[in-house]
């Protein structure tokens, strides 16, 4: 192997313990131990290589490898290396370290990839929290929020919302509309420069926690205090509206005091990618449609709608209600092209098989 970056080992126990290695991971990776192969997280995927945090041949602490990933690629996106994934590597491979397996994922965060198709990408994975950013600089979108959200719940892992730049407060009142639009959610209001709320937020995030949102809501910048030093390049905001460069351009994972950090780009879009997300985000509309006196209640004219009833009486915000049905209308579209995926490969594969059959049968007998 080569090192390509030595870190000064934290914690007690296994080498990869600052980077959330447990009993249950030694238990999955027995039979890689048993093959001669050593473990490892990846920390960085690009240009179809990825950064490997492995221990240390001395023993002492761990080092980053650049490995390949073509021996574990697979036709689905979502199944390909991604930053937070356990890994196999072979430390006899001769030439160009390469992953060797992955270890099966405990948590996704998938969001529906970009265009017309119905791939998802993983944005992390293994992670125990996702940590949702936005700046208290400028009006939070509530909306993104709620995408962030659904993602969030549908990868298995925990959300937190936290509001950054409190320092810079447009108006702190709007923390008080993000937790409306995050029930059952901790929300949090900090600032990585003046230090507020820094310490509540470390409590909050034990094991590996995805740190997502748009540019310029200070992730980097969260990053680095937790971090306590400059390991994230931070950029600048515009003034107008806040919004930032990406000055993350991959997602990295960092082992912080307490915890291990996985860093990402700047969410240009957040599609959604199926699941139980939305009833999780929405459980107080959901709540209330089941109050309804239709069970296909459309909450617009029905008589008797609690959703409606709830909204006239100012319990729950009609905006609430906009957001809901045009993320599950959402839901529904990348349902049906996900099925006319699956069902067009099927026919593919039929067509394939049936080509065979028709070989065979006309092959002479022996």
């Amino acid at each position: 192997m080569t090192s390509h970056q030595n870190h000064a080992p934290q914690g007690t126990g296994h080498p990869l313990a600052a980077y959330g290695w447990t009993g249950e991971r030694e238990a999955d990776f027995a039979p890689f131990t048993a093959a001669g192969l050593v473990p490892g997280r990846v920390a960085r995927v690009d240009l179809g290589r990825c950064d490997v945090v492995v221990p240390d041949p001395s023993g002492a602490g761990v080092h980053t490898v650049r490995a390949e990933t073509a021996p574990v690629l697979d036709p689905d996106p979502v199944n390909c290396p991604c930053t937070g994934d356990w890994a196999a590597v072979d430390p006899g491979t001769p030439g160009p370290v390469a992953l060797a397996a992955l270890l099966p994922r405990s948590t996704a965060l998938v969001r529906n990839s970009a265009g017309a198709a119905s791939d998802g990408q993983a944005l992390a994975v293994n992670v125990d929290a996702v940590l949702i950013a936005s700046s208290l600089a400028a009006k939070p979108d509530l909306g993104r929020i709620e995408r962030c959200l659904a993602l969030a719940w549908e990868s298995g892992a925990q959300p937190v919302v936290v509001l950054t730049k409190a320092d810079v407060a447009h108006d702190r009142s709007h923390a008080d509309d993000v937790q409306a639009a995050a029930p059952g959610v901790t929300v949090l209001v900090v600032s990585a420069v003046s230090g507020e709320g820094m310490d509540l937020l470390r409590a909050c995030l034990p094991g590996t926690t995805a740190l997502i949102g748009p540019s310029g809501a200070g992730k980097s910048t969260l990053t680095n205090a937790l971090a306590g030093t400059e390991v994230m390049a931070v950029g600048e905001t515009r003034e107008r509206d806040e919004k930032g460069r990406h000055t993350t351009t991959a997602r990295e994972l960092i082992a912080v005091p307490g915890g291990v950090i996985i860093d990402t780009p700047g969410l240009r879009s957040v599609g959604l990618y199926g699941g139980d997300g939305l009833e999780r985000t929405f459980a107080d509309v959901e709540a209330l449609a089941a109050e309804c006196r239709y069970h296909d209640c459309a909450h617009d004219a029905e008589p008797q709608c609690a959703v409606k009833a709830a909204i006239e009486d100012g319990l729950l915000p009609a905006r609430r209600l906009v957001s809901y049905n045009k993320l599950l209308r959402e839901n529904e579209r990348i349902a049906a092209r996900s099925d006319a995926r699956l069902a067009a490969e099927r026919a593919r594969q039929g067509k394939h098989r049936w080509k065979l059959m028709k070989a065979e049968s006309g092959k002479p007998r022996p």
